[in-house]
């Protein structure tokens, strides 16, 4: 991470924020002690959320129509 203090920040704040963007790296300002970010926002698209589910059934839909489940389920419907 590059480390800058606010008066360099300010002479020469364009290129340090294309720096960020083009590298990703975000920039800490100093500021009489205090620190300060600056970092880029990556945009995630809707399948990164996505998790791994390892129970659900993956593949041709198809293939469930002909499953025959009378051997899995025993059903009492008396």
């Amino acid at each position: 991470m590059k480390k800058v203090t606010l008066t360099e920040l300010s002479n020469n704040i364009d290129r340090l924020l294309v720096t960020v963007l083009e590298t990703g790296i975000p920039l800490e300002i100093n500021k009489n002690g205090n620190l300060l970010k600056i970092l880029p926002v990556v945009k995630k698209g809707k399948l990164k959320n996505l998790t791994f589910q390892p129970d659900v059934i993956q593949g041709n839909p198809d293939d469930l129509v002909n499953i025959s489940w009378e051997q899995e389920v025993n059903i009492d419907l008396s």
